[in-house]
């Protein structure tokens, strides 16, 4: 994990060595609302119970190019929670998208790029969790968002490519073997950056 963090910082550095003059990087963070591949089923219990699936994160973007296009890597610590069954399913994992974006009409910009994904950690109540099949998976985010000066806003949605599930034994109920739960993320991401 250490070697991840630091690749990551090297190419955000990297990046911002050769940034242009539009280029900076800065500071984010936000809510997520999570579903691990469940938005049409969830949707009835995410109208009962709207903070049943929101998670958080939080961290750094780096932002270069002309004024037209632009490229923005980066690297977020992202902690989601999803419903299954009346259990909750906790998963941590550090986030790095590399998003290409196109400013349209004044403070206007829309984006879409690969997201990189590195699990941390898992917990499900009231069930043993073995190992996740895939700690690094793929996804796609793709969205759209308004920048006032330093100060922005943005909407995406992220899909995960990769499957990627963990299997667990229940010791709540008897089953006749372990369960599967997909841990692709399928989410809406709502943040809020500042530049530097």
């Amino acid at each position: 994990m250490k070697k991840t963090i630091l690749v990551a910082f090297m190419a955000l550095s990297g990046f911002y060595g050769v940034a242009q003059s539009d280029s900076g990087f800065g500071i984010k963070g936000g809510l997520n609302y999570n579903a691990n591949g469940d938005y049409f089923e969830s949707a009835g219990d995410a109208a009962r119970n709207p903070d049943r699936n929101v998670g958080y994160h939080v961290g750094v973007f780096g932002k270069f190019g002309a004024s037209k296009v632009y490229v923005r890597p980066e690297l977020m610590y992202t902690k989601t929670k999803s419903d299954y069954d009346g259990s909750d399913f906790d998963m941590s994992k550090l986030d790095a998208p590399i998003l290409l974006g196109i400013n349209l009409i004044g403070p206007l910009h829309v984006f879409a790029g690969p997201s990189f994904q590195y699990i941390l950690d898992t917990k499900f109540d009231g069930v043993t969790i073995n190992d996740v099949e895939n700690d690094f998976s793929v996804g796609m985010n793709i969205g759209a968002g308004v920048s006032f000066g330093k100060l922005g806003i943005d909407l995406r949605y992220e899909r995960g490519f990769s499957e990627n599930e963990i299997s667990f034994i229940n010791t709540n109920v008897t089953t006749l073997g372990p369960s599967r739960i997909d841990t692709r993320p399928d989410q809406l991401i709502l943040s809020l950056s500042l530049a530097l």
